[in-house]
């Protein structure tokens, strides 16, 4: 098959699941009431099933590495899943995925501080924009509540923390991301597994009468959750970071507009001028990161050329 429709396909899939699951999980806990964190866990399960699986049939291929290694990005990956779906609880779909935009100017800031990476001043403009229009939008969110402001906080903080984590992770054990969520997706089922009976008792979850279409689409968002993740790494091996960007561009969109049409979500003029900001400062950091990378490789080549001084 043509490189460039199967590249078309999953690029397709991905936009698909990825609207799909957030519309799902928003439905689930509005129509439901079904438990947040219950819900993570299941879909750790599911996605450490389907990565079992994908391993034999060569997908990928498991990497040995000492467990006490994956603990700590264990635990900010069960963060972040679980802030996040709690923000998308308490949330209209339109903020949540707009608060969604601050993870790039805080793993920016993450990286400027804490590991003394230098950025262009190009890209430290870009992101007065996202900033400015992600308060612009919670301002005037008319659903705006302070414990969807909390959640959606803390998710990006816990959020930015576990992309930090995975590209240093990544660099440490030579490892690609299915091989890191491998061991990431398990574990983090099993902390959630002994959270759950403190925070959602588990004797209210099983007595309550879930209807068959309840416990299918909670199974259907495992899954969904799953080839989220399995089309997400694909693009991102099989395709330039602009098609990426590009990609999450369109989901941003599609999912505002999914919210409205489900939900029956209403933007107030100062939202759209928000979000218009938002995305536009995301889609010049992208385009400033892009050139940027560009100029630094003939740079470089270009020393590897250069010979040696002779003594």
């Amino acid at each position: 098959m043509n490189k460039k429709i199967v590249t078309a396909f999953y690029l397709i899939l991905n936009i698909f699941f990825s609207i799909v699951i957030v519309l799902l999980n928003k439905w689930l806990y509005v129509h439901t009431g079904f438990p947040n964190i219950t819900l993570s866990m299941i879909h750790f399960i599911m996605t450490f099933v389907g990565l079992i699986i994908c391993e034999r049939f060569d997908v990928f291929s498991i990497k040995d590495i000492a467990i006490k290694d994956m603990m700590l990005i264990a635990m900010t990956f069960c963060g972040f899943v679980v802030l996040t779906n709690l923000s998308l609880a308490h949330n209209t779909v339109g903020t949540y995925q707009v608060a969604k935009m601050l993870t790039t100017p805080c793993v920016v800031i993450m990286q400027m501080v804490f590991y003394k990476k230098h950025f262009s001043m190009l890209v430290k403009l870009t992101l007065i924009p996202i900033i400015l229009g992600v308060v612009i939008n919670f301002y005037y969110d008319i659903q705006f509540n302070i414990i969807g402001t909390i959640y959606a906080t803390l998710g990006v903080l816990v959020t930015s923390l576990y992309q930090v984590m995975v590209n240093i992770k990544q660099r440490e054990f030579q490892m690609d991301p299915m091989q890191l969520l491998y061991y990431q997706a398990p574990l983090s089922a099993i902390m959630l597994f002994f959270i759950v009976p403190f925070l959602e008792p588990m004797e209210q979850t099983f007595a309550h009468s879930w209807s068959l279409i309840d416990i299918l689409m909670v199974v259907l968002s495992g899954v969904i959750a799953f080839f989220v993740n399995l089309t997400s790494y694909w693009i991102i091996g099989k395709t330039s970071p602009l098609t990426y960007n590009m990609v999450g561009h369109s989901k941003f969109c599609l999912l505002l507009q999914g919210g409205s049409l489900m939900f029956h979500e209403t933007l107030a003029i100062n939202q759209v001028i928000g979000i218009t900001l938002t995305l536009t400062g995301i889609i010049l950091y992208a385009h400033v990161k892009m050139r940027d990378a560009r100029t630094a490789i003939p740079s470089y080549k270009e020393k590897e050329r250069k010979p040696l001084h002779k003594v």
